[in-house]
């Protein structure tokens, strides 16, 4: 279903923007397994799309260019989110349908399912003209999954502990940036299990930082503590590095456990241009220029 289909069939909308790990230091890790994490997040002006609609019995249906393989069952974690709200609100929680437009890539380290499920809680709330306390909905997120909570923000922040220690970030300015995934999937508990240590420095940015130039530094000095043991399970991602850094970008990295690496550019066209010249040499992968959001909105 084209977007604009989905805005004119839906009489609800929300966006799932992609969550893109600026920076991701491992920490150290809970008694429980968890691992403890630093996280410098932003969002992209792209991702998947959801509509919902009043309807007789709840219905869930799917596009895009990675809906098929995404299930339509209960273990889709939108399903899951509208049953948990459900569980919250009671019989106000009239049946509805769910629309999803999956453009983004399945388990490629950018918030997918995460932002899916944020924007069904989003969305949800608005159809069923419900307002939760802001404590209530961050706990309901939390039980969806650790990177929900920051999804539901959907906007630059600093994510501590498992994830839902967050503190907004309002000076981080908007990035020209291309996105790339060789669309092959890595295991998230197979690159912990092969991290080499798991008590590493935190994640310190200067009070004041200010300026594109400013963020780009703290950037730079910065880390994904998960991109070396991701790249010895998926070579491409190092490949896909070294594409993008030839292309002009100022910054390069993985983004949480993989495999979509992200490139920073000094403008939009200098992002479109490289992310042209990607596709150009590798179709078969996803390639998406974009622009991250800014503090500021």
């Amino acid at each position: 279903m084209p977007e604009e289909g989905l805005a004119e069939a839906f009489g609800v909308t929300e966006m799932a923007r992609a969550k893109i790990n600026l920076a991701l230091h491992v920490t150290g890790q809970r008694a429980d397994g968890y691992h403890l994490l630093d996280m410098l997040v932003t969002f992209a002006d792209c991702g998947d799309r959801l509509g919902f609609l009043p309807a007789q019995a709840d219905a869930f249906t799917l596009s895009g260019p990675f809906g098929e393989t995404l299930a339509g069952d209960g273990t889709n974690l939108v399903l899951r989110t509208r049953d948990l709200l459900r569980e919250q609100l009671g019989a106000l929680a009239f049946p509805v349908h769910i629309h999803l437009q999956k453009n983004l890539p399945i388990a490629s380290g950018i918030g997918g399912g995460s932002a899916d499920a944020a924007a069904t809680l989003r969305g949800l709330m608005r159809l069923w003209g419900m307002d939760l306390p802001v404590e209530t909905l961050a706990s309901l997120a939390l039980k969806l999954g650790a990177d929900v909570p920051m999804c539901l923000e959907s906007r630059p922040l600093i994510a501590r502990g498992i994830g839902e220690r967050i503190e907004v970030v309002p000076d981080l300015p908007a990035f020209a940036m291309v996105l790339a995934n060789p669309l092959k999937g890595v295991s998230t508990p197979e690159v912990f299990r092969r991290l080499a240590g798991k008590n590493n420095p935190a994640l310190h940015l200067a009070r004041g930082l200010s300026g594109t130039g400013g963020w780009l530094t703290a950037i730079g000095a910065a880390r994904n503590d998960l991109e070396p043991p991701a790249r010895e399970l998926v070579p491409e991602i190092t490949v896909i590095s070294q594409m993008l850094q030839a292309q002009g970008a100022l910054i390069t990295r993985m983004s949480g456990s993989g495999a979509t690496c992200f490139g920073i550019f000094s403008t939009m066209a200098a992002a479109k241009e490289a992310a042209a010249a990607l596709h150009g040499e590798r179709p078969d992968w996803y390639v998406q220029a974009t622009e991250t959001v800014s503090g500021g909105m």
